[in-house]
């Protein structure tokens, strides 16, 4: 399971008595409607993410350049595969579970082996995947435990299609993956996995892939209101969408409401409704997302802006001005730009943040100017151009570059700010 192998364009395929396939009939509408509706998606998620993003990935977790396989299509991208990275970070687990078991496996065993050790659990429907994954993961000298759990009719009846039969699972645990199975048992065979979410410890955390997919979308409203001591949010950085998810240690459960099913012909209207115009919202949703994600993500810069800044006047709070890019990024997996000649590194610091942690640092340009980069990952409209937005008499310019977002914060005219942006963007 090297770069060397390639990646079919389908997930594998069912295996006679070892996946149980739905056969109700709008079980099979439901997939139909909803491929129907998702075919921009799916081909959008053909792509894993940039082999930059790749090197950085393996080189973050010290693995060879070819212990990953040719990721996107079924298996997870490098913008989920580093949000791992950021999670194991983040929580220092002692148990994660997985389900839907493959590159993310070794990501995240690597990951815990750096990270003060913790087990991964993982399982998956597929019994000839799950060995050969296990022997992957022993080749490349890293610990799991895969196990196989054949797909089965869903038990509960709140889930259509089927799910897991899961075994010897984790009483605690810190870090839940959800990376299967795929849509094609049924757009909301993943909605399932909220069967584990009480074994989440207080500050835990849910990790869904896929999550920009329609029947991703439904699933994760119906979490939202089964489930209001997770705090629930899409976050950017990856080609498929995810939706992580943080359970409060503060929120007292609130008793929960069954939420039944819409069936017969309710179901299939609602379908049909989506495959209609359902698209269509969707595009106009995402319209909408990014620019609240980066008003969101400019007020994360302008506080930085505005804490750094008091830091600095502080004659009991000590800069710290050594900026160490190859430390910074193997521990944050931030790669800052290279700061131009004759720019002054004021102070570093880090800060945790939703997405893992951030990285403000306080700069004085070659013009004596004082200004503030903020690095953390997050989803905005910005590519490589920096955007120009403001906040009081700060002049904000936001830029990405692959998964992780940039922006530049002073007190200076807008013409100027885009200027010094483009230069650390360029870098």
């Amino acid at each position: 399971m090297t770069s060397r192998e390639l990646t079919s364009l389908r997930s594998l395929a069912p295996v006679p008595g070892d996946d149980a396939p739905a056969t109700q009939l709008s079980d099979r509408l439901h997939r139909l409607f909803y491929g129907a509706i998702g075919w921009p998606f799916l081909a959008f998620s053909l792509w894993g993410g940039t082999r930059a993003s790749k090197r950085h990935l393996l080189a973050r977790i010290g693995l060879k350049e070819d212990a990953l396989p040719h990721l996107g299509s079924w298996k997870a991208d490098t913008g989920f595969l580093h949000r791992i990275v950021d999670a194991v970070e983040l929580l220092r687990p002692t148990t994660v579970v997985e389900l839907g078991c493959g590159a993310s496996s070794l990501v995240t065993a690597r990951a815990l082996e750096l990270n003060g050790g913790g087990r991964l659990v993982s399982y998956d429907q597929h019994g000839d995947f799950v060995a050969a994954t296990q022997s992957w993961l022993q080749e490349e000298g890293v610990a799991a435990s895969i196990r196989h759990a054949p797909l089965q009719p869903e038990a509960s009846g709140d889930w259509p299609g089927s799910w897991y039969a899961l075994h010897d699972v984790p009483e605690s645990i810190d870090l839940l993956i959800i990376d299967g199975p795929p849509w094609t048992v049924h757009p909301f065979v993943r909605g399932a996995a909220d069967q584990l979410f009480g074994r989440l410890r207080p500050g835990g955390m849910v990790l869904l892939d896929d999550a920009a997919r329609p029947g991703e979308r439904v699933v994760a409203r119906r979490w939202r209101r089964r489930w209001p001591e997770i705090r629930f949010e899409r976050v950017g950085g990856s080609t498929a969408g995810t939706l992580a998810g943080r359970k409060s240690a503060d929120v007292i459960p609130l008793p929960r409401r069954e939420i039944a099913m819409v069936a017969g012909a309710r179901r299939i209207g609602f379908a049909a409704a989506l495959l209609l115009g359902g698209w269509l919202l969707h595009d106009a949703a995402e319209s909408v997302a990014p620019a609240a994600q980066a008003a969101t993500f400019v007020d994360d810069a302008a506080a930085s802006y505005r804490a750094s800044l008091a830091r600095h006047a502080m004659a009991s709070q000590p800069e710290s001005t050594q900026l160490d890019r190859a430390e910074l990024g193997r521990v944050t997996g931030l790669n800052l730009p290279v700061i131009p000649a004759g720019w002054q590194v004021l102070d570093v610091q880090v800060y945790p943040a939703k997405s893992g942690m951030a990285v403000a640092t306080v700069l004085r340009t070659d013009q004596a100017e004082t200004v503030a980069l903020f690095a953390a990952r997050a989803e905005t409209p910005a590519e490589q151009l920096p955007m120009l937005d403001q906040r009081d008499a700060q002049s904000v310019a936001y830029w990405e570059k692959g998964p992780v977002a940039f922006a530049l914060t002073g007190e200076l005219p807008a013409a100027r700010i885009r200027n010094l942006s483009a230069r650390l963007a360029g870098s």
